[in-house]
């Protein structure tokens, strides 16, 4: 499937969940219920610029963007991250009041029961996300699927918590585990916008890298040596550059010719990455 139509279903499944989730929080006047609902809101904006992200990387490359413009699939991630650090805050402030005046639970069996049906759906996309983002390399897509990942966790946390409330009776637990979620919110949006902000600063590929020395390796008898081997991400393609050392006497053509076999090598183990190789001679 391709990613646009991916991030259009994660959106409208996000709404889903979103009303789902309100319907929880008004039968049971549980603030961590509405806390996972605002969470929920969150989710829907944070999927509404991966689709627009998604939609501006695919543009081929211009004169103005020659590498393309998969780049803002990094962006859409570290403002995701922004969103939901927003959405613990809204949720510090709505557990805040009753912290020390804790409401009454009403229907909270039910509440938790249509929180479930909820979080179901939730998994289910975060498992679809996971699934395309694996196949077409998005991180966009990626980093949504963990977000919603993170939401069926936390979830579960809160409905373990709120069984422990109503049958002890201990009624503050409401508030403290909308706390804990906000918490567990704010380390999932701080991850994003690390993760996203090494990428946007061309932060090295090791797996890539590693896999360029051990094709090298197989052609030692080509070359005397290589140096200032380097990687950078762009979205879903790795770019890479590296000096060759070969013997000064070979002819341009011998080169040329190495270097043609080498990146269609590369290109079979390796497709999304785009290697510039710089010859130096060696006397």
């Amino acid at each position: 499937m391709k990613k646009k139509q991916a991030a259009l279903i994660a959106i409208l499944g996000g709404v889903l969940v979103l009303l789902i989730k309100l319907v929880a929080y008004f039968v049971s006047n549980s603030v961590a219920l509405l806390s996972d609902a605002l969470e929920s809101i969150v989710n829907i904006a944070a999927s509404g610029l991966m689709l627009f992200s998604v939609f501006v990387s695919e543009k081929p490359a211009d004169e103005s963007h020659k590498y393309g413009h998969e780049r803002i699939e990094n962006l859409s991630c570290l403002f995701e991250g922004i969103l939901i650090i927003v959405a613990a805050i809204l949720i510090v402030n709505a557990a805040a009041g009753r912290l020390f005046g804790a409401a009454t639970l009403l229907e909270l069996n039910l509440g938790i029961g249509i929180s479930v049906l909820a979080t179901g759906l939730n998994a289910g996309l975060s498992w679809f996300l996971a699934r395309t983002a694996k196949k077409s390399g998005s991180a966009a897509l990626e980093g949504d699927s963990k977000h919603l990942l993170s939401d069926v966790i936390s979830s579960a946390g809160v409905w373990i918590g709120l069984f422990v409330a109503e049958y002890t009776g201990w009624g503050i637990l409401d508030p403290v585990l909308a706390f804990m979620v906000a918490a567990l919110i704010v380390r999932m949006g701080a991850g994003l916008i690390w993760s996203s902000s090494h990428n946007l600063l061309d932060r090295s590929c090791p797996a890539e890298e590693n896999k360029i020395i051990e094709i090298l390796l197989r052609h030692k008898p080509n070359f005397v040596g290589f140096h200032e081997l380097r990687t950078r991400r762009h979205g879903n393609h790795v770019f890479s550059e590296l000096h060759l050392t070969v013997e000064g006497s070979r002819s341009v053509r011998e080169v040329h010719n190495f270097a043609d076999h080498l990146e269609e090598e590369l290109k079979e183990e390796l497709p999304s990455l785009s290697l510039t190789i710089h010859f130096e001679p060696v006397n």
